[in-house]
C-alpha cells in the first residue's frame, strides 16, 4: 500500500520521524536540526527497515528552498545587494578559488585525477542556502550587516555554482585531458551564452518584475480572500523560479530569490512574509531530512581519515578564509566571524556538483559519499558553532559599552 501512495508516505514518515528526533534533540539541548538529518538516515537505503522514496523527498526539499530564498528576497532589496557587493563579489570568488585548490590538492594526494579532484573542490567551497539562512533568521541577524554580506556572498556563490554546472558537461573532456579546438569553441559559446541568459533574467526582473508583481499583489489583496493571497504569494515564487530555471538556466533558489526582491516593492510585502512562514518552516524540514536520507553510516568506518580531513575543509579551511578575506577589506571582527561561520557547511549544490562529476566519469562514487557526510556533519555541527560565536560578539559588544 505504501508504495501505491508514496507522496503520503513519505510525508508522513519523514514529517513524523523529524517531530519525533528533533523533540529528543531538543530535550538534549541539540540543534533540531540534528534531529531531522536523523530521521532522514533512518528513512534513507542505508539503514535497515523503511526506505522513503528519495526523489519526492528531494523535490519537496528543493520546494522548501525555493519558499525560504523567496522569503530572503521580501527581507532584501538591490540597494541591500548593492551595498555588500564589494566584499560579497570579490569575497565569494575568491573564497571558491582558494577552497577549490585546497580540496583539489588534497583529493590528488588520495591518487584521484584532476577533473575529479577540482569538482570535490568546487563541491566544498560553496554553502548551503537553507543552512546559512535559517541560522541568520534565529539568531535575528538576517538584516544586520552581516547577514546582509552572507546573503550577498551566498547569491554571488549561487551564480558562480550556475555556470560551474552549465559548463562541466562540455568541459568534461578538458578535464579528463581530451579536448580539441572544437571543444575549445563550444566552450567559448556555452559561456557566453551562459552569463547573457543570466543577464537577461536579472534585467528581467528589474525592468518588469518591480511594476508587475506589485500590482498583482495589491488586487489580490483587495478580494479580502487570504487563501487567495496566500496562493498568490506562493504561486508567484514557484512559478518565477521554475520559469527562470527553465528558460534562462538559473537556478530554482535564485528564481524565487529575485522574485522576492521583486515583490518587496508592494507595501503589502510584511503580509507576504507572513503568510509563507509556515509552509517556508515545514519544507524546510524536508530539505534536512532528504540530506540524512543521503549518509551513509559506512563512511565513518571505511573513509574515516579522509572524512575528518573534508569536514576540516569546510568547517575550519573556509572559516579561516573568510575571517581573512573579510578583515583584509577592513571589517570588523565581530562581522568577520559571524559571515565566515555562516559560510562553513556546504549543502545543495554540492550534491548537484557532486553527481554530476559522478555521471560525467570524473568524480569516484567514494568521493561523493565524501561530500554528502560531510555536509551531514557540517550542517548538524554549524548551528552549535555559529552559537557559540554570536555569544562571543554579544559579549564583546557588552564590554565595550
Amino acid at each position: 500500500m505504501s508504495h501505491s501512495i508514496p507522496l503520503i508516505t513519505t510525508l508522513a514518515t519523514a514529517f513524523g520521524l523529524a517531530l519525533l528526533f528533533g523533540f529528543l534533540a531538543a530535550r538534549l539541548k541539540l540543534p533540531v536540526l540534528v534531529g531531522y538529518l536523523f530521521a532522514g538516515m533512518l528513512i534513507g537505503p542505508y539503514t535497515p527497515g523503511f526506505v522513503a522514496n528519495g526523489e519526492i523527498a528531494r523535490e519537496l526539499a528543493e520546494i522548501g528552498v525555493m519558499l525560504l530564498m523567496f522569503g530572503v528576497g521580501l527581507h532584501f532589496s538591490f540597494s541591500d545587494l548593492i551595498a555588500v557587493w564589494r566584499i560579497a563579489l570579490p569575497g565569494a570568488i575568491l573564497q571558491i578559488i582558494i577552497a577549490t585548490v585546497l580540496g583539489a590538492w588534497v583529493a590528488t594526494t588520495w591518487g584521484w585525477g584532476f577533473g575529479g579532484s577540482i569538482i570535490f573542490g568546487l563541491s566544498l567551497s560553496v554553502a548551503s542556502t537553507v543552512v546559512l539562512l535559517r541560522a541568520l533568521e534565529v539568531h535575528n541577524r538576517l538584516k544586520s550587516i552581516s547577514g546582509r554580506i552572507a546573503v550577498g556572498w551566498l547569491v554571488v556563490e549561487d551564480l558562480v555554482m550556475v555556470i560551474v554546472i552549465v559548463l562541466l558537461p562540455p568541459l568534461a573532456a578538458w578535464l579528463d585531458g581530451k579536448l580539441h579546438s572544437v571543444m575549445e569553441k563550444n566552450l567559448i559559446h556555452a559561456l557566453v551564452f551562459t552569463l547573457v541568459k543570466i543577464s537577461a533574467f536579472i534585467t528581467l526582473m528589474m525592468v518588469m518584475g518591480r511594476k508587475i508583481f506589485p500590482k498583482i499583489l495589491a488586487e489580490i489583496a483587495q478580494t479580502d480572500s487570504r487563501e487567495l493571497f496566500t496562493l498568490c504569494v506562493i504561486t508567484t515564487a514557484i512559478t518565477i523560479a521554475f520559469i527562470a530555471s527553465k528558460l534562462f538556466d538559473v537556478s530554482f533558489a535564485m528564481g524565487a530569490f529575485f522574485s522576492g526582491m521583486m515583490m518587496r516593492e508592494s507595501p503589502l510585502s510584511h503580509r507576504a512574509v507572513t503568510h509563507s512562514l509556515p509552509l517556508r518552516e515545514a519544507f524546510a524540514v524536508l530539505f534536512f531530512v532528504s540530506v540524512g536520507m543521503l549518509f551513509d553510516p559506512l563512511v565513518l568506518i571505511n573513509h574515516l581519515i579522509q572524512l575528518l580531513t573534508v569536514v576540516g575543509i569546510i568547517v575550519f579551511g573556509k572559516t579561516i578564509i573568510a575571517i581573512a578575506l573579510l578583515v583584509c577589506f577592513r571589517y570588523p571582527l565581530n562581522t568577520a566571524l559571524l559571515v565566515s561561520v555562516s559560510l562553513a557547511q556546504i549543502g545543495e549544490f554540492s550534491f548537484i556538483l557532486a553527481g554530476l562529476g559522478v555521471n560525467l566519469g570524473l568524480l569516484p562514487a567514494s568521493g561523493q559519499s565524501l561530500i554528502l557526510a560531510g555536509a551531514l556533519i557540517s550542517i548538524a555541527i554549524n548551528p552549535v558553532l555559529f552559537k557559540i560565536i554570536n555569544l562571543i560578539c554579544l559579549r564583546k559588544k557588552e564590554n565595550h559599552k
